[in-house]
């Protein structure tokens, strides 16, 4: 396969990849929303408790979804070490999350329900570009024959698709 063509499966697969943690992540987000204005508005825990609890909540449900969906293809025989990480990693997430708004709330004294909202908005989005590097560097990492290749799993299609055909001719 030529660099050009191993490039752009590589770019291929990373396309996919973004898709598919991006759907398990719009899920997550939804939920953790979901979640934490529930909490929010029918408790009286405070703001930040309420998106810390919201946070754990969507930090379990993307977990199922990152393993059983976007990384499903990747390594599963180390899965202590992989959850030990995922939530390490997560709860680094979580303090980014959270740090923003806490610093809205505390910091500010923005602390509508339109505000709380827009800056839980704005710290998952933060939070959520150190997640997809941390997970797919660290968590759920590419199976070893894959990985060393530098080619996806199903690399072989693509080699076939590559390889020339031998002309007919027609008498």
């Amino acid at each position: 396969m030529s660099e050009r063509g191993a490039l752009r499966v590589r770019l291929d697969r990373l396309v996919r990849e973004v898709v598919k943690f991006g759907a398990v992540g719009g899920a997550g987000l939804l939920v953790n929303l979901l979640v934490f204005n529930l909490v929010r508005h029918t408790t009286t825990l405070p703001v930040v408790r309420a998106s810390i609890l919201a946070t754990v909540v969507a930090i379990a449900f993307n977990y199922v979804g990152f393993r059983y969906f976007t990384y499903r293809d990747r390594d599963k025989s180390r899965r202590t070490k992989e959850l030990t990480l995922f939530l390490l990693f997560s709860v680094v997430g979580l303090v980014i999350e959270n740090g923003v708004l806490y610093t809205a709330t505390y910091g500010f004294g923005w602390d509508s329900p339109l505000q709380s909202n827009v800056f839980k908005f704005l710290g998952i989005g933060i939070a959520t570009l150190f997640r997809f590097w941390s997970y797919r560097t660290w968590v759920f990492r590419a199976q070893p024959a894959a990985a060393a290749v530098g080619l996806p799993d199903e690399s072989f299609l693509e080699r076939d698709r590559e390889r020339p055909r031998p002309h007919r001719v027609r008498g």
